[in-house]
C-alpha cells in the first residue's frame, strides 16, 4: 500500500514536468484504490487557458477515464494548496480526500486565505491533509520565481 509521501511524489514529478514546459510547477495526481487515475501538472501557459491548474485538469482526466464526475472513491494530491476555483471544483467532484505540500498563503482556499473546503455550508467537504513534503514542494516554487525574477 503506497503512503501519502508516495503519491505526492507522483505530484511533484508532475510539477517538475510543468517546470520544464516553462509552467508553474505545480503537479496533481488523483488516486483511487491506491492507484494512479490521472496524472497532470499546470497547463496554463501552454494551452492559454486560465483554468489549465493541475488540480481541474486531474480532476477532469479522472472523471474521463472513469466515465463519471462523482469522484467520491478518489482522493486528490497536489503540491500546492488548492485556490478558490480549484476548492469549487473538488467540491463539484465529490473527492474523498485532498492531499497538499506547500500552503498558498496568496490565495488558498483550503487554510489560508479562505476555508472552502471545510465550509460547512457547502455540501461536501473532504477530508484534508496538509504539509505533505511541504519544504520540497514549496522549494519548487520559490526555486521556479526566483529563476524569473
Amino acid at each position: 500500500m503506497s503512503t501519502h509521501d508516495d503519491f505526492m511524489r507522483a505530484a511533484i514529478a508532475q510539477a517538475r514536468l510543468a517546470e520544464a514546459a516553462g509552467d508553474v510547477p505545480i503537479g496533481a495526481v488523483v488516486v483511487r484504490n491506491d492507484e494512479i487515475v490521472a496524472s497532470t501538472f499546470n497547463e496554463k501557459e501552454a494551452l492559454r487557458v486560465p483554468t489549465a491548474h493541475a488540480e481541474m485538469l486531474a480532476i477532469e482526466r479522472a472523471a474521463l477515464k472513469l466515465n463519471r464526475w462523482r469522484l467520491i472513491d478518489c482522493d486528490l494530491y497536489v503540491t500546492l494548496e488548492p485556490c478558490l476555483m480549484c476548492a469549487g471544483g473538488i467540491i463539484q467532484a465529490r473527492l474523498r480526500t485532498v492531499v497538499y505540500g506547500a500552503v498558498d498563503p496568496k490565495a488558498g482556499a483550503v487554510v489560508s486565505v479562505y476555508q472552502a473546503l471545510s465550509d460547512g455550508r457547502l455540501n461536501h467537504r473532504p477530508v484534508i491533509v496538509g504539509g505533505v513534503l511541504e519544504s520540497e514542494c514549496a522549494s519548487l516554487l520559490k526555486d521556479f520565481f526566483a529563476k524569473k525574477r
